[in-house]
């Protein structure tokens, strides 16, 4: 199973830098670039609240998941 993280394309539909994100959301940009190329293995819902209110979209618009026989 995958989870693709959509994350760069909504900064760039809302025309906003990871370092904006990471400031209105409140984590590192560590973190932030962790989760934004895939290698995060969980996320908190407060996290996935904060990214959402920042880019003022849904997680079904930056989270999606494919099985493994489709990637």
């Amino acid at each position: 199973m995958a989870t693709i993280i959509h994350i760069d394309v909504m900064l760039a539909k809302r025309k906003m830098s990871v370092t904006e994100l990471s400031e209105k959301v409140g984590i590192t940009m560590a973190n932030l670039s962790i989760l934004k190329n895939g290698k995060a293995k969980a996320i908190r819902f407060s996290t996935l609240e904060g990214i959402c209110k920042a880019l003022d979209c849904q997680p079904g618009d930056i989270l999606e998941y494919r099985n493994d026989e489709d990637v």
